[in-house]
């Protein structure tokens, strides 16, 4: 079991693998998140747009693993734009979950779903107005870390411009064949720890046949190359999936990729199409 951790700009540490849970219906959720932690993983990443915060804080709260042992990410959903709603989605989320604290909480989107690739807006004061109600929750000791989720450059100089706290992750969709390296670098610059959702493109890395002739160069399955890609480039990182035997190997990374296959994974041409999938605004291109 891959157990590396990776510390946040305020002392926090953040096991740096991590189940993501979107797609996962709410009644499956307590049991996949209950088989993850069996196995060995730390840190559940869910969001309050999953609509399966219920059944993720049943599965933290059934574990059998002590709740300090354990570490839970959320998010604030893309369309609350203003303090109020968002603290109302703070408070609603650590009473979902049945948790007394969240250890980090992420705005999910600098624009509402249905702007995203669609507007020019980047809604730079209702962030602000999002990101001090995360700020005022952090502060009261309800949330452990905040940090944001698909920002860009200047989404993110918008808060370091104008809030006291930074954001201490940005979780983007990176994966091979789609890596933002610009961001990632000035992300590091400011002390930003960056997140991997996606990390198999949403099953399309499998497909292809330069990821699929590297990862046999390895002895290792697609989703283990596409893993321990993004854990090699200092990102936490995020695969989803509810099968336990995925899990277990998902967890299996602790091989190496040479710094000069990873110069060619890095170069891999873009994965355009998301199959059945490529209608979500996270695969626009935009984000």
């Amino acid at each position: 079991m891959f157990n590396n951790t990776i510390t946040l700009s305020n002392g926090v540490i953040v096991p740096q693998l991590a189940l993501g849970t979107w797609l996962i219906d709410n009644y499956k959720a307590a049991d996949a998140v209950k088989a993850a932690i069996e196995i060995g993983y730390r840190h559940i990443d869910t969001a309050q747009a999953y609509m399966n915060e219920a059944g993720v804080g049943d599965g933290i709260r059934s574990s059998g693993v002590a709740r300090e042992q354990l570490f839970v990410t959320t998010k604030v959903a893309a369309e609350h734009k203003d303090y109020h709603s968002a603290m109302a989605g703070i408070d609603g989320s650590l009473k979902a979950m049945g948790l007394d604290y969240i250890d980090m909480m992420i705005i999910h989107s600098p624009q509402p779903w249905i702007k995203v690739n669609q507007s020019d807006d980047r809604y730079f004061e209702g962030n602000l107005e999002a990101w001090r109600a995360l700020t005022d929750a952090y502060k009261a000791g309800k949330l452990r870390a905040i940090g944001v989720s698909n920002f860009l450059k200047e989404d993110i100089e918008n808060i370091l411009n104008n809030a006291n706290v930074k954001p201490m992750v940005n979780q983007v969709l990176c994966h091979i064949s789609n890596t933002p390296l610009d961001l990632i670098e000035y992300c590091r610059d400011k002390g930003i720890v960056m997140e991997a959702y996606s990390p198999v493109a949403h099953g399309e890395a499998l497909k292809n046949v330069k990821i699929a002739g590297m990862a046999d160069k390895y002895g290792v399955s697609v989703p283990q190359l596409c893993i321990r890609y993004d854990i090699q480039l200092g990102m936490i990182v995020l695969p989803k999936t509810v099968n336990p035997e995925h899990m277990r190997t998902n967890a299996d990374v602790d091989f190496v990729i040479s710094d000069e296959d990873m110069e060619i994974l890095k170069n891999v041409e873009h994965i355009k199409d998301y199959g059945e999938h490529g209608f979500f605004p996270v695969f626009g291109g935009k984000m």
